[in-house]
């Protein structure tokens, strides 16, 4: 396999700001895997939510649930699903709290209640349909990720109360909830061990509070223009605005291409 490889957060990343994929990301990727630059992505979504882009980039590697289920070509290299003790315990609460849940593992998302605004809103800016009703879809399989639906502050009860799972705002109203410790950096850790790389040969490009870890952890950490802060802070070289081609300018302002 070749010496270098390149992880891409997706929205705000591979994304625009309108979830589409520009004409100069597609030519980067292109470009980059002519070259013998092996791409992958690592994103906080599930895997069904990502196929399609994957099939439009060639991508077939990835890391999905901000780490907690990883792919090397094709095949499962690593599963870290949530404990299914406390993530019942969990839903109890938000039960109580009146704060809906989203199941979720590698094949689809299930909600716990119909017709919630939050739910809607939320999954809309990813530009998904509301899922279908089975408050009980965890009970019997390994999830993955869930998604708790709570305004500010409110999450903070469920860290205290429920210490077994790390809290993720991507959304003023939904929360991704994983395993303690879990991050895409544990994910890449993963992926390269079994492809058998070395990590100053990674490279990561990403915007979000999600991608702080894996920024930190590779060998080359890029921030896209847009990103908040606190990734620009930690990154080797902060690039432009997703919108103003960012992504393919990174790749040469690294050294990925020449």
């Amino acid at each position: 396999m070749t010496k270098k490889l390149a992880f891409f957060d997706i929205d705000g990343t591979l994304l625009d700001h309108n979830k589409n994929l520009p004409t100069s990301t597609l030519e980067t990727i292109n470009k980059l895997q002519k070259e013998g630059v092996y791409c992958a992505i690592a994103t906080g979504r599930a895997p069904f939510m990502h196929e399609a882009i994957r099939d439009q980039l060639g991508i077939d590697s990835f890391i999905s649930f901000n780490g907690q289920y990883v792919v090397l070509e094709g095949t499962p290299v690593y599963k870290n699903p949530l404990n299914h003790e406390e993530l019942d315990s969990l839903y109890e609460k938000a039960i109580s709290n009146n704060h809906p849940v989203v199941f979720m593992n590698e094949e689809t998302m299930k909600a716990t209640r119909p017709a919630s605004g939050r739910i809607k809103k939320a999954l809309e800016s990813l530009h998904f349909d509301y899922p279908s009703v089975d408050e009980k879809y965890h009970e019997k399989r390994e999830m993955y990720q869930s998604l708790l639906f709570c305004e500010g502050d409110e999450i903070d009860s469920y860290r205290e109360s429920h210490k077994a799972f790390d809290y993720i705002r991507w959304h003023r109203y939904s929360c991704d909830i994983i395993p303690r410790g879990g991050s895409k950096a544990e994910g890449i850790r993963k992926l390269i061990e079994a492809a058998d790389i070395d990590m100053k040969d990674v490279y990561a490009f990403g915007d979000g509070l999600n991608d702080i870890e894996m920024i930190q952890e590779v060998g080359t950490g890029v921030a896209m223009g847009n990103a908040v802060p606190e990734v620009k802070a930690v990154s080797d070289y902060v690039t432009t605005d997703v919108a103003e081609g960012g992504l393919a300018r990174a790749v040469y302002e690294v050294g990925l291409l020449k």
